[in-house]
């Protein structure tokens, strides 16, 4: 038994050694030239893929529309100004500097054997010393599920539709917003409908992290005062802030009759969001015309507290706070249905 225990002490002792002269004297060459000594590359790949398997959320916290082409439309979109310089896009070679990455990022075609729950964590966790990062908004569940809607739509080439159009960074905004601000997409909110001053404050919210957006603050980083200001005169309503007298029209649907009476402590949503606003009604985005996707993921930020913003911001996070899943649904529908003002 001493002779086993001297043995293993030895052995304890040579690999401190070697350990030691690793990480000391830089034994290990780290050149992305060389690739890895002989089974790391394998070590390294089976601890990453059961490491992601351990952790991806289940099926049961899968969107029921992943499949949406709107929300595979905005994943594809980001995608190709954000991801696509290391992955790149269908029927398009990697660039030179991914391929010399190591290890090389997958091609966005071979991205494939993941469950939607798998493929969700890996793009909001990101992988260490792969160069994948995490996702850069932290709590935006709602915009990583829509790139995973994307990449699973690419097998059968639903995913390909989205791709249409060029640019990046200011020239790509009209690709999601749309020409005018009118989107057309259910997960991205219509520019048309809010004031120059609105959207460029969320602009600067976007630019400096105080809101929220793995997707806006890719667009926003690099504008400058100058050019937000451009952009939100190019997309924003010329009407200015438009208020009204006249009453909103009568409804007795679940959404209408919250709206327009309010909860508790929380003033009628009409009151500040129209219709029937008041002139003497703060300056808040009107919401009739807006989409129901859009108007629903934005309350469900404001409730779990994700949601940052203007000096309001509080507000909105106290109003929102005890609605319910059917709540949100309810005003979402009332709003989206009524014809934008």
């Amino acid at each position: 038994m001493k002779r086993v225990i001297q043995t293993l002490a030895a052995v304890a002792a040579t690999g401190a050694v070697v350990a030691v002269s690793v990480v000391a004297i830089g034994l290990y060459n780290v050149s992305a030239r060389e690739g890895h000594m002989w089974g790391v590359t394998w070590l390294m790949h089976t601890t990453f893929k059961q490491s992601v398997k351990l952790r991806a959320p289940g099926p049961d916290e899968v969107p029921d529309d992943l499949g949406s082409p709107d929300r595979v439309k905005l994943g594809a979109l980001h995608f190709k100004n954000a991801c696509a310089f290391c992955h790149a896009l269908p029927g398009q070679p990697q660039g030179a500097a991914a391929q010399a990455m190591e290890p090389t990022p997958p091609h966005v075609s071979s991205i494939t054997g993941w469950t939607p729950g798998e493929m969700f964590w890996i793009v909001n966790e990101g992988v260490k010393m792969t160069g994948m990062p995490h996702w850069p908004a932290k709590d935006r569940d709602d915009e990583v599920w829509s790139v995973v809607a994307y990449l699973n739509a690419l097998p059968d080439g639903a995913g390909q539709v989205a791709l249409a159009g060029e640019g990046r960074g200011r020239a790509s905004c009209a690709q999601c917003h749309g020409e005018g601000g009118e989107s057309g997409n259910s997960h991205i909110p219509r520019l048309d409908l809010l004031t120059p001053g609105q959207i460029a404050e969320a602009l600067r919210q976007y630019r400096s992290g105080q809101r929220q957006s793995g997707i806006m603050q890719e667009a926003a980083m690099a504008l400058s005062d100058n050019e937000i200001a451009t952009l939100a005169q190019t997309f924003g309503s010329s009407k200015g802030p438009r208020r009204q007298s006249e009453p909103a029209p009568e409804a007795t649907t679940p959404g209408a009759l919250l709206a327009q009476r309010g909860t508790g402590d929380v003033p009628a949503c009409t009151v500040c969001h129209g219709p029937g606003r008041q002139a003497d009604a703060p300056i808040a985005p009107l919401l009739t015309g807006q989409s129901r996707d859009y108007l629903t993921g934005q309350l469900r930020l404001w409730r779990n507290g994700n949601r940052g913003g203007g000096e309001r911001a509080r507000l909105m996070r106290k109003a929102a706070q005890d609605l319910s899943d059917a709540d949100m649904s309810a005003l979402a529908d009332y709003f989206a249905g009524l014809p934008a003002e």
